[in-house]
Formats: C-alpha cells, structure tokens, sequence
C-alpha cells in the first residue's frame, strides 16, 4: 500500500487525533488570513488618503542653516526660478508667495475690535501669491470665496486683491471696486482692484498666530502687483516660499533632485520639505492595528507550528509498532516522513478552505471595531490641541506648532476587507510551511526507529 493512501486511512482511522489537529490549524489559518486582510486593507485605505490628499513639496526658510550662519535676514529667491522648478514633469501645480506691510489711507480703514495698530496706524499685511486657489486654508475649505474670482497666474502683474468680508462691509466694498494701498516705505501707492471677497471665520479679535494682526485685515493679492509697492518694486520679482503639488507622492525623491539641480545655490537659505503631515495624521490609525495584527499573526504561527510539532512528535510515539511493521516489511523511513506531512498537509488544506469562508466577515468586524477605537483615540488627540497665547512660540507652554493638527484630514476610521486568491495563496504557503516545521521534529524520531528494536522491546 503506498504511503498516500495510508495517510487517508490513518486520518479517518484517528479522528480525535484529525479533528484536534484541524481545530488548531483552522485557528492558525483563521488568525494568519486575518492578518492579511487587514495589512491588505490597511494599505490599500492609505494609498486611497494619499491620492486624495495629493503630494505636495514646500519650499521654505531654513531656521537653522539661517542661525548657523548668522544671518538675520530672510532668504529670497527669484521667482523666475520658482517658474522654472514649476515646469519640471512631477509638478502638477505650484504657487509661491511673499509678504510685506500695506497702509490704509484716506476714506478705506481697517477692521477695529481687533490687535491695536500691532505695524503701525493702517498697517495690515498684504501677501502676494501667484496663485490664490492653491492657500492652504483655501485648499482645506478653511477660507471660503464669497464672490469673485481667484488669482492666477494670469493674473501675476495686475493690481488685483481678494479682501475678507468684514473689511468689505466696512467700507462698503465689492467685487470691482478699488482700494488704494501704500507700501511699507509710507511714499509707494497703487490703486487695486478687488477681484475677490473671501470668508475667514476666525474672530476679529483674535490675533493671526504669525503676524498678530486682526485675521479680518488680511489681504491677498496678485505677486507681481504687490511687489510694485515695495521700494526696490523696479528689481526682479523675488519671493520667500514656494508650494508645488506634484502628480504622485512617489516622485517625491526624483522631484528633489531635480530642484536642486536645476536650482543649484538659489536654494541657499531654504529647504524642501515634503508636507505628508496629512497623510500622517490619517493613517496614524491604520498603522496601528497593522502593526498588533502582525505580531498576533506571527506570535499564533510560531506558537500553532509548536503546538502541531508536539501533537506529529506524540503521534510517531504512539505509531511506533506500526512504523515497526511497517519498516520490517521493508518500507522506507523517508515514505513514513512523507506520510506524516501529508497527513498534517491534508489537514492544513482543509483548514485553510473552511478558514476563506468565514475569516473576512469575522476580520472585517474585528478589524473595524479596532480602527474605531484607535481613530477615536486619536481624533481626542487632535482635538485637545491648544495654540499658544498670541505673541508666544510655545516653548513656554510645552507647545509645539509642528504638532497643530491639519484641516480636513481626519483619522481614517473605516477598512474594507476583501479576499483575493494571492491571500490565499499566501496563507497556504505559510501552512506549507508550519506543515514542514511541525514534522520536522518527529522525522528525526522516525530517521532513529529500528524495527528489530520496536517488535521485541517495544520501544
């Protein structure tokens, strides 16, 4: 008889023996399955938060090159520059900016009931942007435009501004009206035009973080209008950040190079800092419970290939007078091992079957009340958040603004677990090879045996 069919027999012969043996291996499938799944899923949420959040580089001052250095001035880069690293193939948009006081003059005044003149009677803060749309507290949904239209690049050398509603209605202005400005130097005016009125809910009252002015007094306008009011208006366009939103966070590191290729010492006093803040924020959750099901995973195989190991090494005890036999009739110790895996691989089989029926309802619930209780957990974090009082960097305070949560990406609270054939493959190689661990063992015992010894001594 060959040894394939004396493994059948032998596990319908021993069906306490089968039955034990399948009970641990199905609960070794079902444990390792449920890992899988949600690794899977895992991943797959996390590519979907990065595709909806987008890959974005920024280009900023260096703090601590500038320190090191000992400069005190901010670093600037033309924005021709900016232009070119703005047409390498990864980027799919970009915009830079620049900031500098304006002064309110004559019949147009500031909001009060906020800061008191924190730069000076009529002094606000005009930022120019290339492109207004790509903020991101317009991005985020944070700023909302009321009526008008964004800045654009085409709009890069007018005299356009987008003002907040608050100053609007003070002063009784809309979309096409004009306002005149004048520059920091207290001689340069220009008269612009409001392209846009926008809405920012933060309180009058309460202080921009940055610049400490009232956030109803903030203005935003075309980079190349903006920049005639400075007094060196006449030189090259320079400007102090830049944001560019690339096609695939996965060019990240190509895009990098090519910056600084392309850009070369222009980028003294700045670095590029990929902002994958958001991406972070949402899938902190995901990243937990991969991780515990991982370890669960590997801790139930490692343990379920010692449990079977014990259960093939007592059952080479108890076969030891039919192994006698059967080598005594002259069989071979190596069909004997082979019957032993077989045995132990058939049951496996039958195990990893009966765990694809049922191991993605159950990881789904499982998986999903998890994640819940991590997203939950983390949403508190985010939401006990304190800035600092005005004015304060938050050293003082045990504050760190690097840790200021980003708008609109909340904790990723939900998974869709889903079976696919490469699962099962998978999992059927790793019962493979628990299989094979858990005989290995006992094919040294069964490699000792002597038939002559088994048949006269027993033993």
């Amino acid at each position: 008889m060959n040894f394939v069919k004396r493994a059948g027999l032998s596990l319908w012969a021993r069906k306490s023996r089968t039955l034990i043996t399948l009970a641990t291996f199905l609960v070794i499938s079902v444990m390792v399955l449920a890992g899988i799944l949600i690794s899977d899923a895992t991943a797959q949420a996390e590519q979907d938060a990065k595709r909806s959040v987008g890959a974005e580089v920024n280009l900023t001052m260096d703090m601590d090159q500038l320190v090191s250095g000992g400069g005190m001035q901010a670093p600037r880069i033309d924005a021709s520059t900016v232009d070119r690293l703005g047409a390498l193939p990864q980027v799919q948009k970009y915009t830079y900016s620049m900031w500098d006081r304006a002064i309110l003059k004559g019949k147009h005044t500031l909001v009060g009931d906020g800061p008191v003149h924190p730069m000076g009677p009529g002094g606000t803060v005009s930022t120019g942007v290339l492109d207004t749309s790509l903020l991101p507290d317009f991005r985020s949904g944070k700023f909302t435009l009321l009526s008008g239209e964004h800045l654009t690049a085409a709009d890069k050398e007018t005299k356009q501004l987008l003002i907040e509603e608050r100053l609007a209605k003070q002063n009784g202005l809309k979309v096409g009206d004009k306002i005149a400005l004048t520059g920091n130097d207290e001689k340069t005016k220009a008269d612009f035009t409001v392209a846009g009125i926008y809405r920012d809910p933060r309180p009058t009252a309460e202080p921009d973080p940055q610049y400490e002015i009232s956030p109803a007094n903030m203005l935003y306008g075309a980079v190349g209008g903006l920049s005639a009011l400075s007094s060196d208006g006449n030189g090259p366009l320079q400007v102090g950040e830049a944001t560019f939103l690339l096609e695939d966070s996965g060019v990240q590191g190509a895009f990098k190079d090519e910056v600084k290729r392309a850009a070369g010492s222009a980028l003294d006093g700045f670095k590029l800092d990929a902002n994958d803040k958001a991406v972070q924020q949402m899938t902190g959750p995901l990243k937990s419970i991969r991780s515990t099901a991982t370890l669960a995973m590997w801790l139930m195989a490692t343990a379920g290939a010692a449990v079977l190991a014990l259960l093939a090494n007592l059952a080479v005890k108890q076969r030891r007078t039919e192994y006698g036999v059967l080598l005594a009739m002259g069989e071979k110790k190596s069909n004997l091992i082979a019957q032993q895996a077989l045995e132990i691989a058939l049951v496996a089989a039958v195990a990893i079957g009966l765990s694809s029926m049922f191991a993605p309802s159950l990881t789904q619930s499982a998986g999903q009340a998890l994640l819940g209780q991590e997203a939950t957990a983390a949403q508190k974090k985010l939401d006990s958040w304190q800035a600092p009082p005005p004015g304060s960097t938050g050293l003082g305070e045990g504050t760190d603004w690097d840790d200021k949560p980003v708008a609109n990406a909340d904790p990723i609270g939900k998974i869709a677990v889903a079976l696919d054939p490469a699962d099962l493959a998978t999992v059927g190689g790793i019962g493979l090879g628990i299989a094979l661990l858990a005989t290995a063992v006992p094919a040294g015992a069964v490699l000792r045996l002597s038939p002559r010894t088994i048949l006269t001594k027993g033993k």
